[in-house]
């Protein structure tokens, strides 16, 4: 099994290739939430275009993909950090009824209403510093064309992707077309645009069912043996859910006082379950004045009583 992303260059530098493969951590992400197959085809290609995006940003800080509408599938979101951690969650409604051919748009957007959101959260954000938002209308049939369709929006460098995933595999290819100056001087014998032209043919040959049966190195042999690549160290992924006692005492303080005592009144204590890897905290009416008592959630950072 593998979890890694590798970054490729072709010769002439015009094009960058990189290639992305979760096992392991996908299924560890899928834990617990038992979702549709429909669902984890479509949630396991947004994770592996999550970590090929994250992966082109000098950026630190966390990328977040959402794709929202009013669908049975109403809420998507995959959040990456600059180090590769990721995870990620679905909010399906509660009749939610999901065929398992069902395509993106007919699980989001059935109305037609549905959006794609990209937000930059910076790592250490200055006092006025807002996050950046990026959202476009859900336009296209694949995670895939979404993506492609908000990168030509936004005026990225032009991209192309590849996504597959079911339940056991995640996996993705993506082709970046770099400025001509690539960090090389160009000699008469170089030609960006046939080296572009060139590797989208080569990759557009490339089936879903190929990217789950064999391994990203293999995929990329056979359809670029003929060109000069160099590779970079591959990186590591991984799923990993920063959620703690901590922030969720300070999810309580910002709720407010008066609302939590009004939850201890009528359950006798605050249960809060992490959407993303379903662990629960809870805070009983000593646990909840300790929070209110003091700003500093130090107060709150030994106390027992979370469960998976």
């Amino acid at each position: 099994m593998s979890d890694q992303l590798t970054k490729y260059l072709f010769a002439d530098r015009s094009v960058r290739l990189q290639t992305v493969e979760l096992d392991t951590a996908w299924q560890a992400m899928q834990q617990g939430h038992d979702y549709p197959p429909a669902i984890g085809r479509l949630l396991g290609e947004l994770v592996a275009a999550s970590l090929l995006l994250s992966a082109n940003l000098k950026f630190d800080g966390t990328l977040a993909l959402q794709l929202q509408g009013d669908g049975d599938a109403r809420l998507i979101v995959v959040e990456c950090r600059s180090n590769l951690d990721v995870r990620a969650t679905v909010k399906l409604r509660e009749d939610a009824v999901v065929a398992d051919d069902a395509g993106l748009q007919a699980l989001v957007n059935p109305g037609g209403t549905g959006r794609f959101t990209v937000v930059l959260d910076p790592q250490h954000r200055q006092p006025s510093q807002v996050p950046y938002q990026g959202i476009v209308p859900l336009v296209g049939e694949t995670v895939a064309e979404v993506l492609e369709h908000y990168m030509a929006s936004s005026e990225q460098l032009q991209t192309r992707l590849w996504l597959a995933a079911d339940l056991e595999r995640s996996t993705g290819l993506l082709l970046q077309r770099l400025p001509n100056d690539g960090g090389k001087e160009k000699t008469a014998e170089d030609d960006p645009d046939e080296t572009w032209n060139r590797t989208l043919h080569l990759a557009e040959t490339l089936k879903r069912e190929e990217m789950l049966e064999n391994a990203a190195p293999t995929l990329v042999h056979r359809l670029f043996w003929q060109e000069e690549l160099t590779a970079f160290e591959p990186m590591p992924a991984r799923f990993h859910c920063p959620c703690s006692r901590e922030k969720v005492a300070n999810v309580l303080r910002v709720l407010g006082q008066p609302e939590v005592e009004e939850i201890l009144a009528e359950s006798g204590e605050v249960k809060v379950k992490c959407d993303y890897c379903l662990t629960a905290y809870r805070f009983d009416p000593v646990d909840c004045a300790e929070v209110f008592a003091s700003n500093d959630p130090v107060s709150v950072r030994h106390k027992s009583g979370n469960t998976h």
